[in-house]
């Protein structure tokens, strides 16, 4: 058993971006470890010997994880063969659940200790998951303090590390903080998500939603592109959009912070979204059999990270048929005519910092995993 050699394994954009982070950090602590295993660009640059890409099965919906299934199947049997070559001490699982919930059981047949980083909101829905976790996962690392209870209940180890985008995304100029930022033309930034799934089903929304909102305010439209995307895939967002528009793909934090409002895919870009202070309203759409399968399962009363954290209806949801190019449209022109109401979101967006905990998360989230390497070492 190497205590040199570690597992990784993210899935998705935010879980590539935050443990490429956590790796970074370890690797100061622990020069000689060796990770191997799925990630995207970020863990990729950071050292990680992929596997695979997490890009290739990464999927929103039950159409498009169908799509992706018997790829996923191939990198599951390849990682667990490279882990029965190499037999690292320790993985860490970095959210994923769909993927890493299956994952843990065959990890610790093999005598692997295993931490989850950045938990599944199985507190908000399928809760039965939490006891695959108290039985194969040996230390669960959380971003919000809400969840420390939560698996404390359930007898799991449990540590709070705060939040990486505390540190990831900085304090900058918002665009609301201008003298003149009430008379326009007012900037919008459009999120439509870091996976193609997502970006199939709200682009074209928000594209529309737009040129709607154009024929009532002028407007300039900034759309942010996510670094799990090519770029060919916006090739013909400006044309379509029928309003001034360019495509942002670096600078993405300065492009959001001088933005006066943000349309946004509900997600992990919602929390960077407030972090900087823009006003925004969350859309979400999924195919009608999974969006009423997830309501019959869900027990929360929000469903963006931001509402969550702050426990509130701070920012505007848009679901389903609420997520329609003329409703969005309609309220955004509303909003942004409503000083008022944009200096009431702007001061619950601020409470979200000191919420989400210190700086320092991938640091505290790396130092739990250099312990349990180290252990791997010395057993």
């Amino acid at each position: 058993m190497s205590g040199r050699d570690l597992l990784m394994v993210a899935g998705e954009a935010s879980g590539d971006l935050h443990g490429a982070r956590l790796l970074g950090e370890l690797q100061r602590l622990e020069p000689e470890v060796r990770a191997f295993g799925l990630g995207g660009d970020e863990l990729a640059a950071t050292g990680l010997e992929c596997l695979a890409r997490a890009r290739e099965i990464s999927a929103v919906g039950l159409r498009a994880v169908l799509e992706v299934l018997p790829r996923a199947r191939q990198i599951f049997r390849q990682i667990l063969a490279e882990v029965d070559r190499r037999r690292p001490s320790t993985a860490v699982l970095v959210d994923f659940p769909e993927f890493n919930l299956r994952l843990a059981p065959e990890l610790r047949r093999r005598g692997v200790r295993v931490v989850y980083y950045i938990s599944p909101q199985i507190w908000a829905w399928r809760r039965g998951r939490v006891r695959l976790i108290e039985r194969y996962v040996d230390r669960m690392l959380v971003l919000f303090p809400f969840e420390v209870e939560f698996y404390r209940q359930h007898a799991v180890d449990v540590v709070h590390v705060g939040h990486p985008l505390v540190d990831e995304v900085p304090v900058l100029p918002q665009a609301w903080s201008r003298p003149d930022a009430a008379k326009g033309p007012f900037r919008i930034a459009l999120l439509p998500g870091s996976r193609e799934s997502e970006v199939r089903a709200l682009l074209p929304v928000l594209l529309r939603t737009v040129r709607m909102l154009g024929e009532r305010l002028p407007i300039e439209a900034r759309l942010i592109q996510a670094g799990t995307l090519a770029s060919e895939r916006f090739a013909g967002a400006v044309e379509a959009a029928g309003v001034p528009l360019t495509v942002v793909r670096r600078d993405r934090f300065a492009a959001i912070a001088d933005s006066h409002l943000a349309l946004c895919a509900s997600g992990t870009a919602t929390l960077e979204v407030g972090l900087l202070g823009t006003p925004l309203m969350v859309l979400y759409r999924l195919g009608a059999m999974t969006y009423a399968m997830g309501r019959l399962l869900v027990r929360l009363p929000h469903v963006s990270l931001v509402n969550l954290v702050l426990g509130r209806g701070a920012v505007p949801e848009l679901l389903q048929r609420d997520a329609a190019p003329a409703e969005v449209a309609r309220r955004a022109a509303a909003l942004l005519g409503d000083p008022a109401a944009i200096a009431a979101m702007r001061r619950d967006l601020a409470e979200l910092r000191p919420r989400l905990g210190a700086p320092g998360a991938s640091a505290r989230a790396a130092a739990e995993v250099a312990a349990l390497l180290r252990q791997g070492e010395a057993a």
